[in-house]
């Protein structure tokens, strides 16, 4: 884990370096022509400065000219003052070259004989196509940059604004469970103490869960089974007879990370909504595994005056389990919702890809 940080603060660096080194070793080394050749040591300082002032051009355009200028939609400005640079540098060039007779000792290293006419050696073409190279490379890298670090910025605001949005979502889910259980048990109460003591038992059982196992981003899917499972059981305790509750789960189970408190909704939903207490009705909620892939089927009795719906966000916690696979899941689940079927239920249908 160390290494990155290292890299990431010494890697362009050493770029920087290498970059450079090559430049000066194509000015310094490849500019003698033939190994019978000497060329006079003030070449050798026509060249240093040379180098000196493509440097500084590099870190002027990259550091001034782009970022105030170019990434500022001045481009006009922008490309008056390249041009007033890259002037003003072969202008540089020409006078070191006149004021250190650089043509005439260049002549006399060519032809000893001292034959033909003195020139100004390596003169503008092989310098203006240097200058532009470097400038170039200049420009590219400090729009690659900047596109990087505009890049990690929006992907950072998105993961932060995603982690906001599902700790809200969870959070909205979790007291809409309990605000339910809550009125349950107090129904209890004032039909059977020794039921309501079970029921609570099973309540703590649950909030464990809620208080432990979804701290973190997942958690296994055996716990979430089983607490679905409890929330089954301690819903049965207030039933009828008129009820036929069914869970069918997978045997045997074939354990994988899963969001906590994503399957429970569904289950509440189809108690919600799929029960009465003078018709008879039926919950049947089966959960299978393919691969990995898993299935959930939840069925329930509809009731006219129950009839529930995702789509319209009846229920705080279905609407946001949606919402919550789209941010957790995205791409990677399939929900099918059937408002009524031919047999008169209300099924919801889940495929969700576990990793």
């Amino acid at each position: 884990m160390a290494a990155t940080p290292f890299f990431r603060q010494y890697v362009p660096l050493l770029s920087h370096v290498l970059g450079w080194g090559l430049l000066g070793y194509l000015l310094f080394f490849t500019q003698s022509f033939g190994s019978e050749i000497r060329l006079p040591d003030l070449f050798w300082l026509r060249q240093s400065i040379f180098f000196c002032l493509i440097v500084g051009i590099f870190y002027i355009n990259s550091h001034l000219l782009v970022p105030h200028l170019l990434l500022r939609d001045q481009t006009s400005r922008y490309l008056l003052l390249l041009t007033g640079i890259i002037a003003l540098t072969l202008l540089v060039l020409w006078g070191i070259e006149t004021w250190l007779d650089l043509p005439i000792l260049m002549h006399l290293a060519f032809h000893p004989d001292g034959k033909g006419d003195p020139r100004l050696y390596g003169w503008i073409i092989p310098n203006l196509f240097t200058i532009l190279l470097v400038l170039g490379i200049s420009t590219s890298l400090t729009l690659l940059q900047k596109w990087q670090t505009d890049a990690t910025l929006r992907l950072s605001l998105e993961q932060a604004k995603t982690a906001s949005e599902l700790s809200f979502l969870k959070a909205q889910i979790n007291p809409h469970f309990f605000f339910n259980t809550l009125n349950n048990i107090y129904a209890l109460t004032l039909l059977d103490v020794e039921t309501a003591r079970e029921a609570l038992h099973r309540l703590s059982r649950m909030m464990r869960y809620v208080l432990y196992d979804t701290q973190t981003s997942t958690t296994m899917l055996s716990k979430e089974l089983a607490f679905v499972g409890d929330y089954i059981q301690l819903m049965q305790l207030r039933l009828t007879d008129k009820v036929t509750v069914t869970l069918n789960a997978p045997d045997p189970l074939h354990d994988r990370p899963i969001a906590p408190m994503l399957l429970l909704p569904f289950v509440e939903n189809a108690f919600k909504h799929g029960v009465s207490a003078l018709h008879p009705s039926q919950i049947r909620i089966t959960i299978q595994q393919r691969q990995n892939q898993l299935l959930m089927d939840v069925r329930n009795t509809l009731f006219a005056d129950k009839a529930p719906s995702l789509e319209r966000g009846n229920g705080i916690g279905l609407t946001n389990t949606r919402r919550r696979l789209d941010l957790l899941y995205p791409d990677q689940y399939a929900l099918e919702i059937d408002e009524q079927t031919p047999a008169g239920e209300y099924r919801v249908q889940l495929t969700l890809n576990l990793p």
